[in-house]
């Protein structure tokens, strides 16, 4: 397996399956990159921590950076190389104007309609688009995967690609399940910044989509999810129930739908997603 700093040692790579991280790899990432193995392709994975989607006031500075323990997770679970560019490869105009450009970046509906983390978190989803955008065309792999917590991302980076065949031209964009810790909670890389004594009222988060599993009505469903995460201490950003593609409100669960809960424990933020029973 090889570490790449630079683009221009990608091209024995090129028609590869991505899965583009911010580092921090834990075994979700590596669930990733098992899943990519072994399918006739190379397989990269992506370190890069994107500073143009994180607000000011958010953790950037202090998100857990630790390369080595990510190339050797990322060697074990299958991959071919690790793509851990320096700022200036992704943005060669500098941070400014990076910033800049993000803030103008054209988003589909699903990133600004929905009132998700789209709204908790301005500019979030810019920044997004423009890193995986720029990471795609250095990369330009056949295949990318991501993963389902991060559910409006995927959604929104589908949305995206679909919407540009001619940049990205048969590229197949892919969602792997959510890989959950013995006790249930998502595997995040933000759970190394949780205190022992907080790991019960994070699992807040998955109670409540599993309360939300077995209401009746979608209202019924938020009631108990915003209760259940209020039981265990947790600030509510959100917990709803939306269309599993659009991430709009809906009537009841006659389509495929997805509870959505994001909550803050002191300075630790964290997503959860799960799909829903059909009844029809």
């Amino acid at each position: 397996m090889r570490l790449v700093h630079d683009a221009d040692h990608l091209a024995p790579f090129a028609g590869c399956t991505l899965v583009p991280t911010m580092g921090a790899l834990h075994d979700g990432h590596a669930s990733l990159v098992r899943r990519a193995a072994g399918r006739g392709r190379p397989v990269v994975v992506t370190v890069f921590v994107n500073p143009t989607q994180f607000a000011p006031h958010e953790d950037f500075a202090r998100y857990p950076r630790t390369l080595d323990a990510d190339v050797g997770i990322a060697r074990a679970a299958g991959a071919d190389a690790v793509f851990a560019p320096p700022s200036e490869a992704i943005y060669p105009r500098g941070l400014d104007a990076a910033r800049a450009d993000a803030a103008a970046i054209a988003l589909p509906a699903v990133a600004t309609a929905p009132g998700l983390e789209d709204a908790c978190r301005p500019g979030h989803y810019g920044g997004v688009c423009q890193v995986v955008a720029r990471l795609l065309d250095l990369v330009r792999p056949s295949q990318a995967i991501f993963g389902e917590k991060d559910w409006q991302q995927w959604r929104v980076l589908d949305e995206m690609v679909a919407a540009l065949p001619a940049r990205w031209p048969g590229l197949a964009m892919e969602v792997a399940p959510t890989v959950r810790e013995p006790d249930g909670l998502a595997m995040s890389s933000r759970n190394r910044y949780l205190r022992p004594e907080q790991r019960e009222q994070a699992l807040g988060l998955v109670r409540a989509l599993q309360v939300a599993a077995s209401a009746q009505q979608p209202a019924t469903a938020e009631r108990l999810m915003r209760e259940t995460l209020a039981d265990h201490g947790l600030a509510v950003d959100y917990a709803v129930v939306r269309d599993a593609r659009t991430l709009m409100p809906v009537g009841g669960f006659e389509r495929p739908t997805r509870g959505l809960v994001a909550a803050r424990l002191d300075t630790v933020r964290l997503i959860d997603t799960m799909a829903l029973p059909v009844c029809r």
